[in-house]
C-alpha cells in the first residue's frame, strides 16, 4: 500500500487501528472503519485493498524495526568474533525491547495480540525460530574461537528461546503500563542472563 498522506488516508488508518485494537483483527468490520472515518466502502478501498492489507499497512513498520534490528545484533556479534575481539554476553534483547518496543507498546500490542488471522498471528513463534537458527550458527563459531560452549540440543535450545521470547514479550501481550513492562524485564533479565552466559561459556 503506498504511503498516502492525504487528510482521508490518516483518518482512515486511525479509524482502523482503533478497530482492530478494539476487536481485533478477525472481528473487526471495515464496515465499523469506514463509520468512525466517514468514508464510504468504495472510498476506503482507494486506500487499500481489503482488510488485510489495511492491518498490514498498520503493523509492517513495527515488524519491520524489529527485523531490522536483529539484523544489526546479529552482525555485531559476528564481527565481534572474526575481528578476534573478546565477547562480552549481554542481554541484548533486553536493549531492544527499551528502545524499539516499549517506545511503541500499543503498536507492538496490535502486531502480538490483535493478529489472529492474518500472516502476522505467529510473529513470536517466527522470530524464535529464526533466533534459533542465528544461535545454531553463532555458537560453532564461539566454539572455534576457544569458548567453552556447552553442547545443547536444537530441541532444548528451541525451548530456551520460546520460554524467553515469550517473557520478553508478555508485557507487550497484555498492554502492561511502561513502570511494569520495565520492572518485568529487570526480572527477565536477571533469570535468564545467567543461564545464557552458562550456556555460552562466558
Amino acid at each position: 500500500m503506498p504511503r498516502d498522506k492525504t487528510a482521508n488516508h490518516i483518518k482512515l488508518m486511525a479509524a482502523a487501528r482503533q478497530e482492530f485494537l478494539e476487536f481485533g483483527y478477525e472481528e473487526a468490520s471495515m464496515r465499523s472503519i469506514g463509520e468512525r472515518c466517514g468514508l464510504t466502502a468504495a472510498g476506503i478501498y482507494r486506500h487499500c485493498r481489503g482488510k488485510a492489507d489495511l492491518f498490514g499497512h498498520l503493523v509492517e513498520p513495527y515488524a519491520e524495526r524489529i527485523d531490522d534490528w536483529l539484523t544489526a545484533h546479529v552482525a555485531r556479534y559476528v564481527d565481534t568474533v572474526h575481528s578476534g575481539y573478546m565477547v562480552t554476553w549481554r542481554d541484548s534483547e533486553i536493549d531492544m525491547m527499551r528502545e524499539v518496543v516499549f517506545p511503541s507498546m500499543e503498536d507492538y500490542h496490535l502486531l502480538l495480540a490483535k493478529s489472529q488471522g492474518t500472516k502476522y498471528e505467529n510473529y513470536l513463534h517466527d522470530i524464535t525460530e529464526r533466533h534459533q537458527r542465528e544461535l545454531l550458527n553463532y555458537l560453532p563459531m564461539l566454539r572455534t574461537e576457544g569458548y567453552a560452549v556447552r553442547d545443547i540440543d536444537p530441541k532444548e535450545l528451541h525451548l530456551l528461546l520460546t520460554a524467553y521470547t515469550t517473557a520478553l514479550f508478555e508485557p507487550v501481550i497484555h498492554n502492561y503500563s511502561q513502570e511494569e513492562a520495565s520492572r518485568c524485564l529487570e526480572t527477565v533479565e536477571a533469570f535468564f542472563l545467567p543461564g545464557w552466559k552458562n550456556l555460552m561459556g562466558f
